[in-house]
């Protein structure tokens, strides 16, 4: 992508916008665009401080290791996402490529599974944000204080989804803004902590990098191997918001599917180089104690007062930017849905001067409000239970598209050793390697003695909002079926060899679209 494309990003409003099957501003968004908003939707800042802590207590100093290795089904996950996006760039992605390749009715669990898992991340979000935003400007006492942190994290909601609404280029340059200071920040992080740990003056903790570091084989037990690997494959969660606003997107049929490709390389980076200078720096032991939020506490050790903010400005500005673009696909899931006669119509609408999906953002701006207070009301632990059973839904719903894509071009695997592996192979993998995460997270949530809220009804709380979760979408779906029965009238489809030259569509996108037909 040239410069002369990438600066549209930066134009306040397209004289002539092109305006997209589903209202939405076409060409509105380069390449660069859609990498930035993959990244910054992981929140690799925050999901660094808040689980490299975990990760190390179960793997030790290979804990860069189980980094790399979390990041290899990602990797085959964002091929499927690729390949699809390929066929059929539109913006409700594993929703309409799960329908397309599976049949309606385990679409639209699919889509409801998105929704479900961005709305609950949200309120986690949020209240980082408030948390940080105190403890930025040094206000411990009111960053102690549920009510002062919940009241900022539902302004930054209420920012951010004005933002989502205003435009889609007023959003990436957001986004730019954000994600460029907290990679900054990490990086910054990242040269001074090792320059100190090699020039010996670290703290006494500090341990000398070794390629052994990188080494999965060398993690003692399969076991320990398996309890970092679940904590480690999930902070990689967030990089197909960048696919989401593929109908927005220059070069739609390809940019963001590449996009989602580097986007899952750039989080690798991220994760292990960080990674290696925070557990060089501080040891094991210090990241072990300091679980709850690691780069934060080697931030005073490493720069000192007051630069160690810098750091709180890191996980500050990924909480805030990855709100923003968990809005994003949301919404676009939550349209895509409605145009195809799976959601409320009011879903499917688009604002005429902003070209947003406008209703869709607002309610997912509102649900995420009422989710986060209402939750923080009834109990704080059930609000950290219910981001515990995160996993389950994007587990669910990255499997799901990996099969998908199989699938759907199971006629074209056999033409070429790059069908074979790239479409067939590849995705199978991370499906097969997501489905194995959400038994062991079933596994995991089931036990009462790791959820904060204890034991409903004989089980975890986290594994009892996930089931109910997906009986409310069972049920929603049903309703849905006898109220707007078109949609469950599609059948599976397939790939043909002109759908893989030149990009496919499951159909127009309007109000009613798509037919009822397709191959099997």
């Amino acid at each position: 992508m040239d410069g002369v494309e990438e600066n549209k990003v930066f134009q306040p409003e397209m004289k002539t916008p092109e305006i997209g099957s589903k209202g939405l501003k076409g060409g509105a968004l380069g390449f660069l665009s859609n990498v930035v908003i993959g990244v910054a939707s992981t929140a690799p800042g925050y999901s660094l401080a808040a689980t490299l802590g975990f990760v190390a207590a179960a793997v030790g100093l290979q804990s860069p290791a189980v980094l790399w290795v979390a990041f290899v089904p990602m990797l085959f996950i964002a091929a499927a996402y690729y390949y699809m996006n390929k066929a059929d760039p539109d913006c409700g992605t594993s929703f309409t490529w799960v329908t397309k390749a599976m049949g309606p009715h385990i679409g639209w669990i699919t889509g409801w599974a998105i929704v479900v898992a961005d709305i609950i991340v949200m309120a986690n979000l949020a209240q980082i944000a408030g948390l940080y935003t105190f403890l930025l400007f040094g206000l411990q006492g009111l960053a102690n204080s549920t009510l002062a942190v919940t009241v900022v994290g539902v302004v930054w909601i209420a920012l951010m989804t004005y933002i989502c609404f205003r435009g889609i280029e007023l959003s990436a340059r957001t986004q730019f803004f954000l994600l460029a200071a907290e990679i900054l920040t990490l990086a910054i992080f990242a040269v001074v902590a090792l320059i100190k740990v090699f020039s010996g003056n670290a703290g006494a903790g500090a341990v000398t990098p070794e390629l052994s570091w990188i080494n999965p084989f060398s993690i003692k037990s399969f076991s320990a191997l398996d309890a970092g690997f679940i904590l480690a494959i999930f902070i990689y969660w967030g990089w197909d918001s960048g696919v989401a606003v593929n109908e927005e997107s220059q070069n739609s049929g390809r940019g963001p599917g590449v996009g989602a490709l580097v986007s899952t390389v750039v989080l690798l980076l991220i994760y292990v180089i960080v990674g290696v200078a925070a557990q060089a720096y501080g040891g094991i032991g210090f990241l072990v104690k300091h679980q709850d939020d690691v780069l934060s506490s080697l931030g005073t050790q490493v720069f000192g007062s007051p630069l160690d903010k810098i750091l709180i400005l890191a996980v500050l500005s990924s909480a805030a930017a990855s709100t923003q673009t968990t809005i994003l696909p949301t919404a676009r899931t939550t349209l895509s849905m409605a145009r195809y006669r799976a959601m409320p119509d009011a879903l499917g609408r688009v604002h005429q001067r902003y070209l947003t999906p406008h209703v869709s953002t607002l309610w997912m701006g509102a649900l995420s409000i009422v989710w986060y207070v209402g939750l923080t009301l009834i109990s704080q632990n059930i609000l950290y239970d219910s981001i515990s059973a995160l996993g389950l839904m994007i587990a669910f719903y990255y499997g799901l598209t990996g099969f998908a894509c199989a699938i759907y071009y199971r006629r074209q695997l056999l033409k070429g050793a790059k069908n074979f592996l790239m479409m067939g192979v590849a995705p199978v993998l991370g499906g097969l390697i997501l489905t194995w995460a959400f038994v062991q997270e079933i596994l995991n949530l089931a036990n009462p003695k790791e959820a904060y809220s204890g034991a409903i009804f004989g089980i975890g709380m986290p594994l009892f909002i996930g089931i109910a979760s997906l009986i409310v979408g069972v049920v929603l779906m049903v309703w849905t079926w006898y109220a707007k029965p078109m949609f469950f009238h599609r059948r599976p489809q397939v790939a043909s060899a002109e759908e893989l030259a030149s990009g496919g569509e499951m159909g127009t996108g309007a109000p009613g679209a798509g037919t009822t037909g397709g191959e099997s």
